[in-house]
């Protein structure tokens, strides 16, 4: 029986660390997200000159 309720116990510490695991990476992706949101996005014709026509 003591064997069984360390299982358990572990069972629940590894539910419990992959919850905790998830939502850091899902609070990650979500920072990424917004930062990515707020760059402004940069005039490509600005860069033109610098190249040479392709044929």
């Amino acid at each position: 029986m003591f064997e069984y309720e360390i299982a358990t116990a572990r069972s629940a510490d590894l539910i419990r660390e992959a919850d905790e695991y998830r939502l850091i990476r899902e609070a990650k992706k979500a920072r990424r997200a917004s930062s990515r949101s707020r760059e402004t996005e940069r005039a490509v014709s600005a860069h033109r000159s610098r190249f040479t026509r392709a044929a």
